[in-house]
Order: C-alpha cells, then structure tokens, then sequence
C-alpha cells in the first residue's frame, strides 16, 4: 500500500508537470504587437545573454518550458533541435527558458545535442515578468515569437509538442516575406 501511494504522488507530479499543472497556458499580460520586455539570464556555460541583443539580429523564438528532461519538455525541445538550421535559415534564433538552474541545462543540452540557447531563470524573474509562471513556480509552456524591432509577433500560450516546432517555424518563415 505504501509503494501504491508513492507511485500515485508521482504520477501526479509528473501529470502537473506535463499537462502545466490544469491551469490554462496563457500570457495575458501581454498581446501580440506589444514591445517584449528586455532581460539578461546567463546559460550554462556562465555567459549572459540578453533579449534585446538577440532580437537586434534574428527574430527570436523565446520559449517557456516547465522543466529539463521530462518527456514533455524533451520532445518540444527535440523538436525545435531537429529544425534548427531551418530556423536560422529562416533568419530566427531559438532561446529556451525554464527555472532549472544552469547544471540542469547542460546536462539537458549534452544528452539530447540541443543546439540553441537554454537560459536558466531559477529566480524566476522573467517567468514572472512574462507571466508564465505556474503555481507551483516551473513556467507553463508558451512561446512567444519576437522580431528584430522587439515587437511580440505572436504568441503560442496553447502548445501540442507533437506539433509545436514547425507550427511555429511556418509562422516565422510568413515574416521573412513582410
């Protein structure tokens, strides 16, 4: 009896975890066409990285994720790993964002060769300032697609990971011809 509770606990945390703890995806502090707020986070090899500094290059694809290495998370970012260079040949650079702390994302980027920018938020900060922190503190899964003037283009607060990356990377190749 004492393992079936134990198996029911973890389930139930993994459930949380993968279905954004039953509360609906959003951003409703912000709407497509306002200005994305600006911020530093460092990723795991010590080096910051700040917004601005990425959008004045690339449109940037800013995703949220609740937690490194579970298998929601794993397969959205597989996804956006085996479409990479179709992004950046679409003139877009893909920034993720949990609370793990750096350890974590390494560890995340090594086991799965994930070749883009993972952030580590773990005072959670801009899950707070993006309003996409849950209530148990990971970030709910919502992406948000930045242009080269800062502008929130689109926002994606409902995410199937199954489908995600190229839902996102066909949005982003509809700006390279505006």
């Amino acid at each position: 009896m004492k393992n079936a509770a134990r198996y029911f606990c973890i389930a139930a945390v993994c459930l949380m975890l993968t279905a954004d703890c039953w509360s609906p995806a959003h951003a409703a502090k912000f709407k497509e066409g306002d200005k994305a707020p600006d911020f530093t986070l460092k990723q795991p090899d010590g080096k910051d990285v700040t917004l601005s500094k990425a959008w004045e290059k690339k449109i940037v694809v800013l995703y949220f994720y609740p937690m490194d290495d579970t298998p929601g998370c794993t397969k959205e970012a597989c996804a956006f790993r085996d479409l990479n260079q179709d992004f950046k040949n679409a003139g877009a650079e893909i920034i993720g964002v949990s609370v793990d702390d750096m350890a974590s994302h390494k560890k995340f980027l090594e086991k799965h060769k994930l070749p883009f920018i993972l952030l580590a938020d773990s005072g959670k900060k801009v899950t707070e300032l993006y309003d996409v922190k849950n209530f148990i503190g990971k970030a709910k899964r919502v992406t948000f697609v930045i242009d080269s003037n800062g502008i929130i283009k689109k926002i994606y607060p409902d995410v199937d990971v199954s489908t995600h990356g190229q839902e996102v990377l066909t949005y982003v190749k509809t700006l390279q011809k505006k």
